[in-house]
């Protein structure tokens, strides 16, 4: 394999500082993940796409997406769409996955949708062999969160919230102990917040489109109220919505799902920033579970039959981050290196060492 050098990267830095020592001193104390549903990056990296953007066929009213997501300019465009991306994680972190640059990020997976994607992103690899569908089954594999949950000082400081109900299963809530709130789960509890209580009843009122996802606001006010009220250490939040909008072929509605996340990404942040435990010390790293096709038709849908559908795109941001913003060098990376990237970040030797072999080669 082709060694590549690590130079003022999060995602390679942190390997390429282990071989140093592995009890390298990070500020990372906290890491919060957040993952969007199958947003492209052709969205990320240029804004709403010329060939959607005020097609008939996908938004309900023509010229109503002109105004607040097109300009000539795809690097204001960008802006536009995610203004918090390109304002401050562009200034303070890390975004990877542009591939006019030559930076690639890729599924390591060959399925390219929605349960590998997301066992790749937690556990570490790809498990073409067990993991093939989206079938409510116990991930067989133990994810980063889990293996924290297991660790004194992260036992009970670990949650995850997601708006598709299948996530208690890829997390594999029975096992792993680690708290699941998605699909349309209330949050329970003697303590429950205000919040809490007033999304419990509004959730149980609005329920939206879809059988098995709810709709975003209500997993970001779960996921809020948890932050503010029980503080974990290792939190986990998974946007639903762009996804479920691109299947049914609105483009309007893909787009501002997109720029609502980023908003409550921007919420995120603000309040870590804001909060003694969290702020100066905390990691935030984004991402996708898969891409999805780039034609007027293959958009819509991802899966091994749509070549585009591994293409995917990776951030991060936080005390240890480099501030290089858009990554413009020439390289590979995959979701599957995120797992080992949360333990380094921790201090910690990832205890699962299946991809073993290609870190080492990488880290050369």
């Amino acid at each position: 394999m082709k060694q590549i050098k690590f130079t003022g990267l999060l995602l390679l830095a942190v390997f390429s500082m282990a071989q140093v020592s592995l009890a390298q001193e990070y500020k990372t104390e906290n890491v919060i993940l957040i993952t969007f549903d199958g947003l492209r990056w052709q969205e990320v990296f240029k804004g709403a796409d010329s060939l959607m953007v005020n097609d008939t066929g996908m938004i309900k009213s023509p010229g109503s997406l002109l105004d607040d997501f097109w300009n000539s300019d795809p690097l204001k465009r960008r802006e536009m769409l995610l203004p918090f991306f390109w304002n401050t994680i562009s200034k303070e972190g890390q975004i990877y996955g542009n591939r006019a640059y030559g930076n690639k990020v890729n599924n390591q997976n060959s399925m390219w949708f929605s349960y590998p994607g997301y066992n790749e992103f937690l556990s570490g690899f790809a498990d073409d062999e067990r993991i093939n569908s989206n079938d409510k089954i116990n991930n067989p594999n133990v994810t980063l969160l889990e293996y924290l949950n297991t660790m004194p000082e992260y036992q009970g400081k670990v949650m995850a919230f997601g708006s598709w109900d299948v996530f208690p299963y890829i997390v594999n809530e029975e096992r792993s102990g680690v708290p699941v709130n998605a699909g349309f789960d209330i949050a329970e509890g003697d303590d429950l917040t205000a919040e809490e209580i007033l999304t419990n009843k509004l959730q149980s009122e609005i329920r939206g489109p879809w059988g098995g996802v709810r709709l975003d606001p209500f997993t970001h006010s779960y996921a809020m109220s948890a932050l503010k009220s029980k503080k974990p250490k290792v939190l986990y939040i998974a946007y639903g919505e762009t996804d479920d909008w691109a299947h049914e072929n609105h483009y309007d509605e893909y787009i501002w799902s997109a720029k609502q996340t980023d908003a409550y990404i921007k919420e995120i942040w603000e309040f870590i920033q804001s909060d003694p435990q969290y702020k100066d010390k905390t990691t935030l790293i984004i991402g996708v579970d898969h891409g999805r096709g780039t034609s007027k038709t293959s958009w819509r849908s991802h899966g091994s039959s749509i070549l585009e559908a591994g293409e995917i795109w990776m951030a991060a941001m936080g005390p240890d981050t480099p501030a290089t913003g858009e990554m413009k060098i020439e390289g590979q990376w995959q979701s599957a290196m995120v797992a080992r990237t949360v333990f380094k970040l921790l201090g910690l030797e990832y205890p699962d060492e299946k991809a073993a072999p290609v870190i080492k080669e990488m880290i050369k």
